[in-house]
């Protein structure tokens, strides 16, 4: 497999992109909770967003979006490293 890896920090995904992941992995995966931007937002702010608001929130800053993201040429999402999980769909 090849990977094209781009700093999510400075060129978020798009909202087509987030949205996938959303749709496959739920609000909670995505988002960087330990993160700076995650912690000055602040949980109950990020709790009380609907989706949209949210997408928005990380397409606008790539710091609350859990690394690393992965969308393989496939359409599968992965975030965060579950070790377990990458070396499924990586390895087969």
């Amino acid at each position: 497999m090849t990977v094209d890896p781009i700093d999510i920090t400075s060129q978020p995904p798009s909202l087509a992109e987030l949205r996938l992941g959303l749709e496959q992995l739920g609000r909670q995966r995505l988002f960087n909770t330990s993160g700076q931007s995650y912690r000055a937002l602040g949980s109950a702010v990020i709790k009380a967003m609907n989706d949209e608001q949210a997408l928005a929130a990380l397409a606008a800053d790539g710091r609350l979006i859990k690394r690393p993201y992965l969308i393989t040429a496939s359409g599968r999402v992965l975030t965060g490293f579950r070790p377990e999980e990458w070396q499924a769909l990586l390895v087969g």
